[in-house]
């Protein structure tokens, strides 16, 4: 089971700089403890947003980075159909896709849902995440109360695919 996990601004920013728009540790607890001991999924430039470019510890890390090079610390893909074969055998578990940009728009198609952390400011983002309340066979089926997160509030949101296409078959 595919599904996103994302924090956006008012207008569906994620990140600028190659970087995060806000620091909101309540969505890094969250991010950590829904992740922990998954599967992550993410595209070669969020792996190298992390503090030494080093993968997620205690979650499966697959990076699709055409053209990078293998490594001891998590298993790189060079294409769709590379990801598809080391997805398999995770393909009963909750596999969670966490960026960037790019990637997502890739695979949202493919994605039950996405967990997305709502944050009501403008982080000024040079890159989007699709507007899922304007998006076909998408709709928020869970919507927590606020939250104060650092110096903002947030909500925590749950969009459903209702047509989600089979990244198997």
């Amino acid at each position: 089971m595919i599904k996103a996990i994302v924090a956006v601004d008012k207008k569906w920013g994620i990140g600028k700089n190659n970087d995060l728009l806000f620091h909101l540790p309540e969505d890094m607890k969250f991010f950590r403890a829904t992740t922990l001991n998954k599967v992550v999924v993410m595209g070669s430039n969020t792996l190298l947003s992390f503090p030494g470019g080093n993968p997620l510890k205690n979650r499966t890390n697959i990076v699709l980075w055409p053209g990078g090079e293998k490594r001891e610390d998590c298993t790189i893909v060079g294409s769709l159909d590379e990801l598809k074969n080391a997805l398999k055998e995770y393909d009963n578990e909750e596999i969670f896709v966490i960026g960037g940009a790019m990637f997502y728009r890739t695979m949202l198609p493919y994605c039950e849902s996405v967990l997305v952390t709502k944050v009501d400011a403008d982080g000024e983002a040079q890159v989007f995440f699709e507007n899922l309340d304007e998006k076909q066979n998408w709709s928020m089926t869970a919507c927590s109360d606020s939250v104060k997160s650092g110096d903002y509030e947030i909500k925590f949101t749950t969009y459903t695919n209702s047509a989600p296409v089979d990244f198997f078959k």
